[in-house]
């Protein structure tokens, strides 16, 4: 069965939810809470879920994925398919139609000169664009007229759904950002800070690592939408505080992410005053080895690039035992309970994509000391391995957060069973998953040996997230520290992979590509070492209708759908 007969006619049909209110604002005020604050507005220069979430409020693809996964219309007049004709019967072109009078938030027309503009942003060679994987493979962008984009592929694509589709892939001003190209584009502060949009709301207000303030956006492009005049979006504090501001407290009425124990959750709930909502999408709880040496004692500029591989990390034993050394079975029943699932993939989902691997799914303390030692890895006197003058010592960082310091306190403890050092590192989410060039605290940045956070993928393909694993894709320096390459791992085979799947269109095929993919990172190279499946757990008042939690895109890509409840 072909891709282009499954994948690309596989539009919803379905309308949005319907409108419960009749005039936009009348319903006030609306609070949002994200224990991870945003830092940045501008997707295309940050990783972080937390600001590419915060910018959907603002800023829109043309198309997003629903809560079932279906692609939905956004800015596009429809989805193309081969069906319909937007995609080219060879799969080397899609071609996009802008929806007719839409206007930015400044009242000025949306043309496919703003869709071609923001292609052209982030494939600039020195823009150091954090979601390149989206344009992997697109050799042009064509605009045919004013409300019609061509994207071209250098070969056929059957999956042609990267740019402008979901939450990580919105559109830019071109008039906003023209002057911010290339290694420009961290500079535009006041752009990046206040992006013009198309999306239901504005920024009023916007302090980095704290609270944006939000109105209804006036040139929103269904008059009886949003049904909220203003919006808080406040970030920072913590899961525990989150939680119980929308469930005890009731003085938010939505909070993200509440990665916190499942008993902590159960009795929050009971103070009645919301509902939590879950599902299982494709976040990964994980840990990533850095194939590069992040020593400070390297000059700056050189610390965790390709200039200097890591001294013990560099070897696949050392990366294996590590692995083999964790009761996954044990952190899932610590931190998430049955909102978690222990897991060896990065892809847990869709089915198709997701391996059968399970051989991290049992503790081997003693296999991994064999390990070791036949890679000629000896206890000191101190207990510590070394090799070569090498000792086995590792820092180990995350984001703050109560289940994150305990799987860190668990890792370090099996570990050391096995002869290794750690120390431990935790820093402020707002700052870790932050797009600034200039911290040495940020997850692209690395300046750690092993790190542990989570993310996803926009919709249920994950072509794009396996190719964010490429070589090119590192951070660095010259890219101002941007990339989704996180561990700097680089195989020549892996990236030949990456483009066989972006031209296979038997679906079957594609699943088996994606699969190997998987295993590369996970099974043959650890350098990616999956820890649990995360359900997606959050929360919402009472009295706040039209909520739909979409593990698939952006939690918040209804927000215009929200409502009050009387």
């Amino acid at each position: 069965m072909k891709l282009k007969s499954v994948l690309l006619g596989a539009v919803a049909a379905t309308a949005l939810a319907p409108a419960a209110f009749a005039e936009r604002g009348s319903d006030g005020h609306v609070n949002v809470i994200y224990w991870q604050a945003p830092s940045i507005l501008n997707p295309y220069l940050s990783s972080g879920t937390k600001d590419i979430e915060a910018s959907s409020l603002v800023i829109e693809p043309l198309g997003r994925y629903d809560p079932d996964g279906a692609l939905v219309p956004y800015l596009a007049a429809e989805i193309p398919t081969v069906e319909n004709g937007g995609v080219s019967a060879d799969l080397t072109s899609i071609t996009w139609k802008i929806k007719d009078g839409l206007k930015w938030s400044d009242g000025t027309a949306l043309t496919s000169a703003d869709v071609k503009f923001t292609a052209d942003y982030c494939m600039d060679p020195e823009g150091g664009c954090a979601q390149l994987a989206k344009f992997e493979g697109v050799s042009s962008i064509d605009v045919i007229d004013d409300l019609t984009v061509k994207v071209t592929f250098s070969e056929p694509k059957p999956n042609p759904y990267g740019p402008f589709m979901g939450g990580q892939s919105p559109i830019l001003q071109k008039a906003q950002f023209e002057n911010c190209t290339g290694a420009k584009a961290p500079e535009c502060t006041d752009a990046n800070f206040g992006p013009i949009g198309t999306g239901p709301f504005v920024v009023t207000d916007f302090r980095p690592n704290d609270v944006i303030s939000m109105k209804a956006n006036e040139n929103y492009r269904d008059p009886a939408k949003p049904a909220f005049a203003t919006l808080t979006f406040k970030g920072g504090g913590d899961a525990t505080a989150a939680g119980r501001a929308v469930l005890e407290t009731g003085e938010f009425d939505y909070a993200w992410n509440l990665q916190l124990a499942p008993d902590v959750i159960a009795n929050m709930e009971k103070g009645g005053k919301g509902k939590v909502v879950a599902a299982f999408g494709s976040l990964v709880e994980r840990i990533e080895m850095n194939m590069t040496d992040p020593s400070p004692s390297l000059p700056e500029g050189e610390r965790s690039t390709a200039k200097h591989p890591h001294p013990a990390l560099s070897e696949l034993a050392v990366r294996k035992a590590l692995s083999m050394a964790i009761d996954r079975e044990l952190l899932v029943e610590v931190g998430y309970g049955k909102a978690g699932r222990a897991t060896c993939n990065l892809v847990p989902a869709p089915a198709i994509y997701a391996s059968d691997n399970t051989d991290c799914m049992t503790q081997d303390i003693e296999g991994a000391k064999a390990l070791l030692e036949e890679a000629g890895w000896k206890v000191g006197a101190d207990g510590i391995r070394e090799k070569n003058g090498v000792k086995l010592s590792l820092l180990y960082q995350t984001s703050t957060n109560a289940v994150r310091q305990d799987f860190q306190a668990l890792i370090k403890q099996w570990w050391s069973e096995i002869g290794v050092e750690t120390e431990l590192r935790n820093i402020s989410a707002s700052v870790f998953f932050g797009g600034d060039p200039g911290s040495p605290d940020t997850f692209q940045r690395f300046y750690a040996d092993v790190e542990m956070y989570a993310n996803n993928f926009d919709g249920t393909d994950p072509e794009s997230y396996l190719a964010q694993h490429t070589c090119e894709k590192a951070p660095k320096p010259e890219s101002q520290w941007q990339g989704e390459n996180i561990n700097r791992f680089c195989d020549p085979e892996y990236d030949k992979l990456v483009a066989e799947m972006g031209k296979t269109g038997v679906l079957s095929e594609r699943g088996a590509l994606g699969k190997k993919l998987n295993e590369m990172l996970t099974k043959e190279s650890y350098v990616v070492v999956p820890l649990v499946d995360r359900g997606r757990v959050s929360a919402h008042s009472n009295t706040l209708g039209g909520v739909q939690l979409n593990t698939w895109d952006s939690e918040l890509w209804n927000a215009a759908d929200w409502y009050r409840i009387k």
